[in-house]
């Protein structure tokens, strides 16, 4: 078993021994809203919204895109589960700027192994063998990020299986303060209709 895998399963064992009454939250998000944000492990969205297991609707992918997936989640997230607002939370210092479609691409035909980033961007050091099925991934890179907040925010607005009364919201979380601070054209952009 690895040393990762042990921790895991320690921590699960503290925290189910604590559960308590958690086991009784209603399936329904209680405060009634989904954030759509990155999967980076410096965003704690419990921590920079104010939740509690329970409260909301947390979906997480590289970069906080508006993907077919992540409009999927946040359609079960209003139609059967009854949230009522939208959160796009994109954050600086994101990973997903610094590379574009065509790097990935590259790196991936080149080596499978994990690339380095140095400062002119991701760098591939390991050796082959790699793979071009990257080539038919589009990985929604990020080359402006408050444009990308706004094309998020206008995609998910324009999806014609969101209701255009769920309000919805663009943000972009600090990663050197904690703060959200709003991108105003992408909230613009998100009011109900």
């Amino acid at each position: 078993m690895s040393e990762i895998l042990t921790e895991v399963l320690n921590a699960n064992e503290r925290y189910a021994s604590e559960f308590g009454d958690k086991g009784k939250l209603g399936l329904p998000p209680a405060r009634h809203f989904a954030v759509l944000t990155c999967m980076d492990a410096r965003l704690d969205p419990a921590k920079y919204a104010g939740l509690a297991e329970g409260d909301a609707h947390v979906i997480r992918n590289a970069g906080g895109r508006a993907s077919d997936d992540a409009i999927r989640s946040l359609v079960i997230s209003y139609k059967l589960l009854g949230t009522r607002e939208f959160f796009v939370i994109h954050h600086t210092d994101c990973g997903m700027l610094f590379f574009n479609n065509d790097g990935i691409r590259g790196l991936l035909a080149s080596s499978l192994e994990t690339a380095e980033l140095s400062a002119d961007g991701f760098r591939d050091v390991g050796a082959g063998p790699g793979s071009r099925a990257g080539e038919f991934i589009e990985w929604l890179t990020i080359p402006d990020a408050e444009q990308a907040v706004v094309d998020d925010v206008e995609r998910i607005r324009n999806h014609p299986l969101i209701p255009g009364a769920i309000p919805i919201y663009g943000y972009i979380y600090d990663v050197k303060t904690g703060k959200l601070n709003e991108v105003s054209r992408a909230s613009a952009v998100g009011k109900p209709r």
